[in-house]
């Protein structure tokens, strides 16, 4: 029996899965504009597959040529962010993963795009979402349509 760490992910809408087999390392954020917009973020989180096997469960993200060295993949159908693809190797996008707490970044690159506010956000109050009382009515009666954090037979359910 194997004692590889596997961990697994995938779109927002479950129509591309991946699992990984192996140590996940070099977890960072990159702040460069082209991260920025791919993410549609203030940064991209991602994680570094090099070294371990990664293997797409269900479905294949699209592909954007980014750049004439990068590759970006996203789920064409509900457009999450997935990898970053490289010469050097295949990142995944830490917020894709099912269970991301073990992937905390250790270091951030493009920093010469680092939008200013970016480390005030910290500072900011924080509220739980049912705080909002604007919003508390049509939240209490959310249903969502996210694909769950963990692997499925069959998505959608029938």
């Amino acid at each position: 029996m194997s004692s590889k760490e596997t961990h697994s992910g995938g779109c927002q809408c479950g129509a591309v899965r991946f699992r990984v087999e192996g140590t996940l390392a070099d977890a960072s954020v990159c702040h460069c504009r082209m991260c920025q917009k791919a993410f549609g973020s203030l940064y991209a989180p991602l994680v570094s597959v090099r070294g371990a096997e990664l293997i797409w469960t269900r479905g294949q993200p699209k592909k954007f040529q980014s750049s004439n060295a990068a590759q970006r993949g996203f789920c064409a159908d509900c457009g999450t962010p997935l990898t970053y693809e490289a010469p050097d190797g295949v990142a995944l996008a830490i917020g894709a993963f099912d269970d991301p707490t073990g992937l905390a970044p250790k270091i951030q690159w493009g920093v010469e795009g680092k939008l200013p506010f970016t480390d005030e956000i910290p500072t900011l109050p924080g509220r739980d979402t049912l705080a909002d009382a604007n919003a508390a009515l049509f939240l209490k009666s959310l249903v969502s349509y996210q694909h769950p954090d963990h692997d499925t037979h069959v998505w959608p359910p029938k």
